[in-house]
């Protein structure tokens, strides 16, 4: 029971880290964007000649791939080959190199797109792969050398959002015990959703949540990918996961292309045209 005790003090010191944001600041190449159609398509996909890239998607924090679905099907409407692989939300390491080993097993060129947590796991997985030619954050983490999810959040430039309602239990990890956090239920809707999306579907989303290990929060980023790699940022301006001032801090601190649109954490739930439009955009520029 100590030792659960001590856990549970780590964990309520790095969610209270993980409540911080970054204040606002100069951003290049930003300009407002909302959720609307992208019926007539991004310019340059239509006519597209030839393979296109395959997008791989991967998903944040108490979330897991079907969050992506309605993206996957504007994707794959498209004619873009699509990858949605779990995310393992046990550590920053082991979890860029599940997905490292995703992208070594992709032929031909690639998009790679990062939501929440997903972004830092990006950032770490590319590791030389010539494969993967932009990335994309979708209200996500893209950490420098050094960082955490807990040190950015922590930012003295930030202002304060909410800590995360998450609550600490054990889990086995490698012969040993680890911690993992999992959100309330009552609390999730509050923290990454907003009342376009159904109730029904909010209650399904919570319940469906995949918890994230501490480990996760504190482990510290490796060299980033978007020092090399071109990037795009889509900021959710309602965001109450990761606070948009630390989202539009990251996307300037990167060299993004950056976008706002008006929703919450969870945007590719609620405004799946803008972020495929997005990912559209990286894939049109990058094009060889």
């Amino acid at each position: 029971m100590k030792t659960l005790a001590r856990r549970a003090a780590v964990v309520a010191a790095a969610m209270a880290a993980v409540a911080g944001a970054l204040t606002a600041c100069t951003q290049t190449d930003h300009h407002d964007s909302a959720p609307a159609s992208t019926s007539a398509g991004v310019s340059g996909v239509a006519d597209w000649q030839g393979d296109k890239p395959t997008i791989v998607l991967v998903h944040g924090a108490w979330a897991d791939a079907a969050g992506w679905t309605p993206v996957v099907a504007e994707l794959q409407k498209a004619g873009f080959p699509v990858k949605a692989p779990p995310n393992p939300l046990r550590g920053l390491d082991s979890d860029a190199a599940y997905i490292s080993d995703v992208l070594r097993q992709t032929t031909g060129p690639i998009i790679l797109v990062g939501h929440s947590y997903g972004g830092a796991v990006i950032t770490n997985a590319v590791a030389g792969n010539t494969q993967v030619k932009a990335l994309v954050y979708i209200a996500a983490f893209a950490p420098d050398q050094g960082d955490s999810l807990a040190s950015l959040n922590s930012s003295p430039q930030g202002k304060e959002i909410p800590a995360v309602p998450a609550t600490p239990s054990s889990f086995p990890d490698t012969g040993g015990t680890g911690t993992e956090l999992t959100i309330d239920p009552a609390q999730y809707p509050n923290v990454f959703l907003d009342n376009t999306v159904s109730p029904s579907q909010q209650r399904a989303l919570a319940v469906e949540q995949r918890p994230l290990s501490l480990a996760a929060v504190t482990g510290v980023s490796g060299a980033p990918a978007w020092k090399n790699l071109p990037s795009w940022y889509l900021v959710a301006k309602q965001d109450r996961a990761i606070a948009p001032d630390l989202e539009r801090f990251m996307a300037t601190r990167a060299g993004a292309h950056t976008v706002e649109v008006a929703g919450p954490h969870l945007i590719m739930q609620t405004a799946p045209d803008a972020v495929t439009d997005l990912i559209e955009q990286a894939a049109v520029a990058t094009r060889r």
